[in-house]
């Protein structure tokens, strides 16, 4: 694969209901779904005019009995997911599933930055029919719909996370917006502009990464996710460069954005 050592190159629900989330998630941001097989696990695959940019995952029982909860979770590709792991934790991070392999997929890691927010580590075995071949699931480069468009971190220690990220990810810090009493917005590059970094609220129970998907009408998508179960955590606000975003959840609990033009 052409991705290089920190890009974002994956996004995954765990969710207590697939096929209620498939039913949810297909119509709102256009999304078709195939299954596949990873590992031992049933899994399936989110596609966007047939490029694959994510995936479905049912949360096990014994995934909640260990506190798991429906979430979205973004893959990194590294070099080395096992010397990452030990940089992860040397760093003040976490192991959560330690490096291990899923056959002609790749080696992952699930891991934790020092603030407690979760994120995958990959490796990635390029397709045997495309040595070269370039996930598009993050749209780094112009906007794409059903993509993901935006990453950003609630983080609970902002400057640390900064240091985090760019030691083992070589993140740069680009710019940022005063909030106000909510503390910087910072902009993070690598190569292409691919989110920010921003103090978590303190109603939030932990730190954690919020991913924005993009659509083509935001007002419509946000009627549709009231509309389909779902809930408006934040309405439809401009952002820089003209466009709006809205963050909302799930109907099975998972967090997740949106941003897109407004009609």
């Amino acid at each position: 694969m052409t991705n290089k050592h920190g890009d974002f190159i994956w996004y995954e629900l765990m969710t207590g209901d697939v096929g209620a989330a498939q039913q949810f998630y297909g119509p709102l941001l256009g999304w078709d779904f195939a299954e596949s097989g990873a590992g031992d696990m049933a899994y399936r695959e989110i596609l966007v005019d047939g490029n694959p940019i994510g995936g479905l995952m049912a949360l096990t029982r014994e995934m909640t009995e260990s506190g798991a909860e429906p979430c979205w979770l973004g893959y990194i590709t590294v070099e080395d997911v096992d010397r990452m792991a030990e940089a992860i934790q040397s760093a003040g991070g976490s192991v959560h599933l330690s490096p291990r392999d899923i056959p002609e997929v790749g080696r992952f890691a699930l891991v934790t930055d020092p603030s407690g927010a979760m994120f995958y580590v990959m490796k990635p075995i390029p397709p045997a029919d495309g040595p070269d071949f370039t996930s598009m699931a993050f749209a780094a480069t112009e906007p794409m719909l059903g993509h993901c468009a935006w990453n950003e971190l609630a983080s609970s220690d902002p400057e640390r996370a900064l240091n985090f990220y760019h030691d083992l990810l070589g993140w740069e810090k680009d710019g940022e917006i005063d909030m106000g009493p909510m503390g910087k917005y910072e902009f993070l590059r690598h190569d292409h502009m691919i989110g920010a970094i921003m103090p978590k609220a303190e109603t939030s129970p932990t730190s954690a990464w919020t991913f924005y998907f993009r659509v083509a009408d935001i007002d419509a998508a946000a009627t549709r996710i009231e509309q389909e179960g779902g809930r408006i955590l934040q309405p439809p606000i401009e952002i820089p460069g003209g466009d709006h975003a809205t963050i909302a959840m799930d109907p099975q609990g998972a967090r997740f954005a949106l941003v897109g033009t407004r009609k």
